[in-house]
C-alpha cells in the first residue's frame, strides 16, 4: 500500500442551501445541505455535520472489521449508531465529539472481552478519528454481545 493517497470530490450549487457532491471516482451523488436548526437550513437532506459523523463512523467499521478478519474473530452481525455532538465552544460551532455504540452478535459469548479490545484498537487506529479535533468515544452500554442462535 503507497503512503499517499488523495480522493477528488466535486460540489455544484442547486438553490438556496442546497448543493450536490460528487466523485469523479464514484457513481452515487449525495445532496447535501446546511441542516434545520440553523438559519435556512433544510430538513431531510444530508448535512456536513451528517457527513463528518459518518465519516467517524464508517472509519470505524472499516477498520474494526478488517482487524476482525485479521483475528479471526468470528460474529454473525455488527453494526454501529453514531452520534455526532456539534456546540458552541470560544464563539464557534465546532464537532466536539463523536459517540460510538457498537453492537455484535458473537458466535461465543466467552470472547467479549476480547471483541471490546478489538473495538476499542479499532477506533484508536481508524485515520478519520486520528485526522480530527473531535474526541471520539466508545460507548459499549449498547453493547449487544451474544451467542448466535
Amino acid at each position: 500500500m503507497e503512503d499517499r493517497h488523495t480522493y477528488n470530490l466535486d460540489l455544484e450549487w442547486q438553490k438556496d442551501r442546497i448543493g450536490l457532491i460528487s466523485s469523479p471516482e464514484l457513481n452515487e451523488k449525495i445532496t447535501v445541505a446546511t441542516p434545520p436548526e440553523f438559519p435556512k437550513g433544510v430538513e431531510g437532506i444530508w448535512s456536513p455535520e451528517h457527513l463528518f459523523t459518518g465519516a467517524v463512523l464508517s472509519c470505524f467499521m472499516t477498520t474494526f472489521l478488517a482487524m476482525a478478519e485479521y483475528s479471526k474473530l468470528e460474529f454473525s452481525k455488527f453494526d454501529c449508531k453514531a452520534q455526532g455532538v456539534l456546540e458552541k465552544v470560544d464563539g464557534k460551532f465546532k464537532m466536539s465529539e463523536i459517540i460510538l455504540k457498537p453492537s455484535i452478535i458473537l458466535n461465543e459469548e466467552s470472547k467479549t472481552d476480547r471483541v471490546i479490545r478489538l473495538m476499542e484498537k479499532a477506533e484508536a487506529s481508524c485515520l478519520i478519528s486520528n485526522s480530527i479535533k473531535s474526541s471520539v468515544k466508545l460507548d459499549f452500554s449498547a453493547i449487544q454481545v451474544s451467542e448466535s442462535v
